[in-house]
């Protein structure tokens, strides 16, 4: 063998070794490592050490990111307040062979409120960066070694997690995980079923995969995939009227929120749906001036059809958002408007129309605030209450003032309520203390629609908010409860991906939660996939806790 074919075979096996190595500590590190049997000596309840744990009793923090070392491993709940008041009640552990116990410390130097390890602890620092908590600092995992039998874990004074035990003979690779810093997520939240309180919903199941996806008949010509508007079921028929972003040959993917239609859609299963009809057709067409004026066309864009029966008229009523389309600034999408219209054929059978337009029923003028900043009015859904009509309408990309109109704008999802003695109108914004209603969540309100549950309590869903695109929200579909359509609770966040398989990166917007019977609901929503241009749509079904629901109303009531 020539010394040149020598040198090319030594070095192809030296980059083969390199590779194995690597491959063999990225194997590591994404192996969870393996548990450690124990028994809790004192009365604390145990979690399961994965995304959306419940970290603490009496808290609302969830486990947001994890190495994958800990996943799967069991955690104990300890309660915050006492903990982080320096009233740590002892925590007896039994141990059936010599253990290592993994403990979260918060980066939290000289604060006197958190656990702060000393050299004496004899805990050893594995992984940096190792959890994300919601609403806490970052957190850094360490082992510490403890002896088969009954032990008291003293580590001194001031808050930290348990998240799991495992074996001595366990071989943990120190490194640093690199996740963000919890205090990125706040408001913290309440995950469904990762929470002190019983869920009101059980997600119990649905499509694994998208129920509406690219190169299904029906998509053609559909490049951007899906977002809001609403399912309702008639009979046993399913009508999806979504906005479907149809976007332009050779444009970027930004803009298929620009030329956008409102299709309708039919299932009898809400799964295996087939396109009716296009409702209506955006223009596309951008604005010639950056501010709102009648100058530029006001339908460029259509989005969020909201179908509504009216008994009274015997029709189906379609209230939907056009808006005026800038290209440069954004949001490109501007200046909504809400417009009625009326299906032409009469009966709860006309839902497929044709529709006709019956007028603009809210848009920006002397009315508006602030707070609805640019892309307001951007979003509409009437209910009943009562003798009279609320309706919820949105904003986002708020201005501080009016001295900011047109282009400065800030962040923000908004809503607040309009009012009204019938669904035609005319729509009356409520200003009080309460708007923009804050109190489902400080910022990130989209899309809701609104039912009432068997006991007639109010119930809101929509859109919780995304991780991506710089935000660090829930990404869940949420939910908020209201004893009399007015005042709104803390929204509370649907964990889907516990039962379905998650397909997506960034959850949307849910289209409705149809009752089925026997206390399950259908809920088709839409959601991102971030490696295509194309946002399918999805199917979960959930079960309603009547019990939760009769306690969540006490409370509303108090």
């Amino acid at each position: 063998m020539s010394p040149k074919i020598t040198k090319y075979t030594f070095k192809l096996k030296c980059t083969f070794l390199m590779l194995l190595t690597f491959c063999i500590q990225v194997s590591a590190q994404n192996s969870a490592w393996k548990p450690a049997s124990f028994e809790v000596i004192n009365k604390y309840k145990t979690f399961k050490t994965t995304k959306y744990a419940h970290v603490f009793s009496g808290s609302k923090h969830n486990i947001v990111k994890l190495a994958p070392e800990l996943e799967g491993l069991t955690g104990i709940e300890l309660p915050l307040e006492s903990y982080k008041n320096g009233k740590n009640a002892p925590l007896k552990l039994k141990f059936k062979e010599d253990v290592q116990i993994l403990i979260g410390a918060f980066q939290e130097k000289n604060n006197v409120d958190y656990l702060q390890l000393s050299d004496k602890s004899n805990a050893k620092l594995i992984l940096e960066n190792g959890v994300t908590v919601s609403g806490l600092s970052p957190i850094n995992v360490y082992a510490v070694s403890y002896p088969k039998g009954t032990q008291t874990i003293n580590l001194g004074k001031g808050l930290f997690t348990v998240l799991g035990i495992v074996k001595s003979s366990q071989k943990l690779e120190p490194r640093n995980a690199a996740l963000p810093d919890g205090k990125l997520w706040n408001p913290t939240f309440i995950v469904e079923g990762f929470s002190d309180e019983k869920p009101l919903f059980e997600i119990i199941g649905g499509e694994n995969k998208p129920v509406v996806e690219e190169g299904m008949p029906g998509t053609e010509g559909i490049q951007g995939g899906f977002e809001g508007g609403r399912v309702v079921k008639v009979g046993d028929t399913y009508h999806m009227f979504p906005t479907e972003r149809a976007g332009e040959k050779g444009v970027d993917y930004y803009y298929d929120r620009v030329k956008t239609k409102i299709g309708h859609w039919t299932s009898k299963d809400a799964i295996h749906w087939k396109r009716e009809s296009t409702i209506y057709q955006a223009s596309g067409t951008y604005a010639i001036t950056e501010d709102d004026n009648p100058m530029n066309d006001r339908r460029a864009a259509i989005w969020s059809y909201m179908p509504v029966f009216n008994e009274k008229a015997n029709k189906w009523y379609g209230y939907y958002l056009a808006y005026t389309v800038h290209k440069e600034i954004q949001p490109n999408h501007s200046f909504g408007r809400i417009w009625r219209c009326e299906s032409t054929v009469e009966g709860i059978n006309g839902i497929g129309g044709p529709y006709k337009d019956m007028g603009i029923i809210m848009e920006p003028g002397l009315d508006s605030q602030p707070w609805e900043g640019r892309q307001g009015v951007a979003s509409f859904f009437p209910y009943k209450v009562g003798d009279k009509y609320f309706g919820f309408y949105s904003g986002a990309y708020p201005f501080n003032s009016w001295a900011d109109y047109p282009k400065k704008s800030g962040k923000g999802w908004f809503v607040a309520l309009a009012e009204s003695k019938s669904l035609e109108g005319p729509w009356t914004r409520i200003k009080d203390e309460n708007t923009p209603i804050k109190s489902m969540h400080p910022f990130f309100v989209e899309n809701p629609i609104v039912s009432q549950l068997p006991n007639g309590m109010y119930i809101a869903i929509f859109d919780g908010g995304p991780e991506g695109w710089g935000h660090h929200l829930p990404n869940m579909i949420a939910y908020s409860l209201s004893k009399d359509g007015k005042k709104w609770g803390e929204a509370r966040y649907l964990p889907i991906e516990t039962k379905v398989d998650k397909w997506w990166d960034i959850m949307r917007t849910p289209l409705c939660l149809i009752p089925e019977g026997n206390d399950i609901y259908t809920i088709v929503y839409a959601a991102i996939d971030l490696k295509r241009r194309f946002h399918p749509m999805g199917m979960v079904k959930v079960k309603l806790n009547k019990e939760v629901m009769e306690s969540r109303l006490e409370e509303l009531k108090k």
